[in-house]
């Protein structure tokens, strides 16, 4: 490989380098041990976290010559590149996944051996990285991975949260939030901070314009009053054995001015320090609770410094290459938005060619609406971001001015197309009548790309949400169903089965998930199905014991582990999954069935700290528990867990732990889910409704593999008008039994009162979820799942099948379709050093 001036290196020292990094015993022992003896100043009885970072440097070394050889590989060969730009990165621990790129974790298992340590005690050291809430970041995470793996030149830019989501504590069965200070350690050992691409990202202020003296050309300047560094950590992220390892760059921000002397000598300490802490607050910590104006301030700050340090990255770059000559940029580069909060990067980037760099308008517009890609998360209207019209003055004066351009000029269009339509040209409107800025339609009108997430949601987009943007540019539109890595959510997640896999169909499907097709094959093998349940009752006693940990509650790992982990929200209806739990409860105590299937249900999630319902909910789940679980006439015939502080790692357990998957969310409300591909992919199986990728799911796995209730979305919709909640519960008995416990207070003897608004919420002929309109369906279908859980041999066969048809639900088949049918990028094979002996 040619290695250019600024890079090269004699071949001498390059050989010595790369000849300390050998993935052998012995090198990797002598790596760990100079780690942790002369970096660290500690040794093999010291606590694990010290182990897991001298063993993490030794591995990072390995990954840079990697990296090193990949950025070269990319700047060599001149390829059209893309950008990931999102929020969210859920990227969980990365040490096992590092070691199973790198096809190094047997030797480092072999060698911690050697040392009297196992790589199982050091990898739980690591802490999950927080730098996501749930699904949305969790999937840009797996998207990294397979773009790595499927050596794509896709680079991710997000925000280096000093503090996660929060750290779940619950108290008294509420909810309580604590920080989760994920750096607490110091740095973050896979990270390298890129101190010399700093950007400088401007607020407030106001405009002025003025015509260029030769050119008469307008002018806009803008004349912002503050200023805050982004300064870039990137995060190596390596493909799966094939010498790649691409870029994940974090902005962290900092104040301009560290210090004020003046301020502190003065005695004005709290003053001396106060533009740092506001300038800090910027990635303090990922969502901050909206529900006030300073919160809704300070996420729009967030979500402008991500896109303004990332384009002017990208543009730096871009410069550095091509000089002002942008004719061919949008030849070169494609922009992902994952969802709504990057949107304002349409109007970032025609701010820097128009303002910085002086194209005119037209020229920029035409570069932005051809580099600019959306993807939708939601189907729901509240949940599409919109930011007041005074707000964004303030804060982004220019960007406000450049908004109501692209507004006026595409509003020029749809009368055009529909003249005299003035409703029309009001539902399509960038600015809504509230003088709020709808950032869904500002995505819509700059991208030339919009994709939802499932088959389902993207119909449901086209016909509903954006019907309007579908009929003026239909050919806009596509679907790409979401996908989970099989290397974290398999190999890492579930070592036994991988183990088993690898012996009977080989390794391919670590990067062709089709594969596990072949797995059919051995559905009447009787050795083969003895291992299965073996597996799958390990991994349900690793789950049991992750319960014991966290909560002290014993379960039998020989009962059904019923699962719903997930996000605490009205439409994922976990209040459904409480009502089933009440009606089993009813059951238990009133007609002491003979025949019973015993079960323990598993409930995990966070809820918004400024979602009230969300956290009662939580608090519901609790107190049912407390009674449910400490009545002698119940023991383990059911049981009831709330899993606190859901998070990554937990779910690697959890997945490989499920016997049944609850997916149950109201028809037409999900927009595509990936924990149920995760939990497909390691054998349980689905309880569900017709709703995001559910569809999908049940479709591969066909219908008598997939345990289907409740309404259709059509349905939904049909029956929301004549929705009577009180009549549902009049002509079912058992539900009527649950509702009269919940309203007796049975579960609240000492707190009465409290569950009132959650009564108040599922009675209302208003409620939009729908939840009593499916409990009859779901209590039937629940029935049917306890019947086939006791027939061992038909349960293994249906979890067996859903491992074997989940090959489509590979982020790797993802991100092929988006690279055909968006990025059209063209993989680039990394060329590594090849040196003389």
């Amino acid at each position: 490989m040619v290695i250019p001036d600024f890079e090269r290196e004699t071949e001498t020292v390059v050989r010595k380098a790369l000849k300390c990094l050998g993935n052998d015993e012995e090198s990797l022992e002598a790596s760990f041990l100079h780690y942790l003896y002369n970096t660290f100043g500690r040794h093999l009885q010291s606590p694990h976290y010290y182990l897991f970072k001298a063993l993490s440097y030794s591995v990072r070394d390995r990954l840079m010559a990697r990296w090193r050889d990949t950025w070269l590989s990319h700047y060599q060969a001149g390829t059209k590149k893309a950008y990931y730009l999102s929020m969210e990165f859920l990227i969980g621990r990365s040490l096992l996944n590092n070691l199973l790129s790198l096809d190094v974790e047997d030797p480092v298992r072999q060698v911690l051996y050697r040392l009297g340590q196992t790589l199982e005690e050091v990898e739980n050291a690591e802490r999950d990285a927080g730098l996501g809430n749930g699904g949305l970041g969790r999937l840009a995470a797996c998207f990294m991975d397979s773009c790595a793996t499927l050596q794509l030149p896709v680079m991710g830019y997000g925000l280096r949260y000093k503090y996660g989501m929060f750290r779940q504590r619950i108290q008294n069965g509420y909810q309580m939030e604590d920080p989760d200070p994920w750096l607490r350690h110091g740095e973050y050992p896979w990270e390298v901070q890129r101190a010399d691409y700093t950007c400088v990202i401007p607020f407030g202020g106001c405009t002025r314009m003025y015509k260029e003296p030769h050119s008469g050309r307008l002018i806009v300047h803008w004349d912002h009053d503050e200023e805050v560094l982004a300064v870039p950590y990137d995060v190596p992220i390596a493909g799966y054995q094939n010498q790649t390892v691409n870029t994940l760059r974090l902005w962290s921000a900092a104040s301009v001015e560290d210090f004020n002397l003046s301020e502190f000598n003065a005695g004005s300490y709290y003053e001396a320090v106060a533009e740092k802490n506001e300038a800090e607050s910027i990635t303090m910590v990922l969502y901050p609770n909206d529900a006030n104006e300073s919160g809704k301030e300070l996420r729009l700050r967030q979500q402008y410094f991500l896109v303004s340090a990332s384009l002017q990255d990208i543009l730096k770059h871009w410069k550095r290459n091509h000089g002002a000559d942008f004719s061919n940029f949008s030849e070169s580069n494609v922009f992902q938005l994952n969802d709504t909060h990057p949107s304002l990067a349409v109007v970032e980037l025609m701010r820097l060619l128009v303002d910085d760099e002086h194209l005119e308008w037209d020229e920029a517009w035409r570069i932005v609406t051809q580099t600019m890609a959306y993807t939708n998360h939601t189907l729901l209207p509240e949940a599409l971001e919109t930011w007041s019209v005074s707000l964004l003055r303030r804060m982004l004066p220019r960007h406000l001015e450049i908004i109501y351009e692209i507004n006026s000029r595409f509003l020029a269009e749809v009368s055009m197309k529909w003249p005299g339509d003035e409703q029309r040209v009001q539902r399509m409107s960038l600015i809504d009548p509230n003088d709020r800025v709808r950032m869904a339609h500002l995505a819509l009108v700059g991208s030339f790309s919009v994709n939802g997430v499932a088959e389902l949601h993207s119909r449901l987009l086209r016909e509903g949400l954006f019907r309007d943007f579908y009929q003026l540019w239909p050919d806009k539109f596509n679907n790409k169903t979401n996908g989970v890595t099989p290397r974290r959510w398999l190999a890492c997640a579930n070592p036994q089965l991988r183990e088993l896999l690898f012996e009977t169909i080989g390794d391919g499907w670590m990067t062709d998930l089709s594969q596990l097709a072949r797995l059919e094959d051995y559905i009447d093998d009787q050795g083969f199905c003895q291992r299965w349940r073996q597996i799958r009752h390990h991994n349900k006693k690793r789950l049991a014991e992750l319960v014991h940990q966290r909560t002290g509650i014993v379960i039998n790992p020989e009962v059904m582990f019923d699962v719903q982990v997930k996000r605490i929200h009205e439409y994922k209806r976990q209040l459904l999954n409480v009502l089933h739990i009440i009606h089993l409860y009813a059951r238990i105590k009133f007609e002491r069935p003979i025949h019973w299937t015993n079960r323990c249900v598993i409930i995990g999630g966070k809820a918004a700290p400024g979602y009230a319902m969300a956290k009662k909910i939580i608090k519901l789940i609790h107190n049912v528990a407390n009674v449910i679980n400490n009545d002698p006439e119940v023991g383990d015939r059911l049981k009831l867990v709330f899993l606190p502080d859901y998070n990554v790692s937990a779910m690697e357990v959890i997945c490989a732990g499920t016997d049944l998957s609850e997916q149950i969310s109201t028809a037409g409300k999900e927009a595509s889910g990936t924990g149920n591909m995760k939990f497909m992919m390691n054998g349980a199986i689905t309880i569900g409704t017709l709703d995001g990728a559910n569809v999908e799911i049940r479709e591969a796995v066909s219908e008598e593999n997939f345990f289907l209730f409740g309404l259709h979305a059509e349905e939904v919709e049909q029956q929301r008008k004549t929705y009577r909640p009180a009549a549902v519960i009049a002509g079912d008995d058992d539900l009527k039994l649950v509702m009269q416990l919940l309203k007796s207070g049975h579960f609240n003897r000492f707190e009465r009162g409290i569950f009132d608004d959650v009564v108040a919420s599922l009675t209302s002929p208003h409620d939009p979820w729908m939840t009593l309109a499916d409990f009859r369906s779901y209590v039937e279908c629940q029935k049917r799942v306890a019947e086939l859980f006791t027939d061992e041999a038909a349960w293994t066969k249906m979890s067996l099948l859903n491992t074997a048809r989940s090959g489509r639900f590979s982020t790797d088949r993802t991100m092929r379709e988006y690279n055909d049918d968006i990025w059209r990028l063209t993989p680039v094979e990394v060329q590594t050093e090849q040196l003389p002996d």
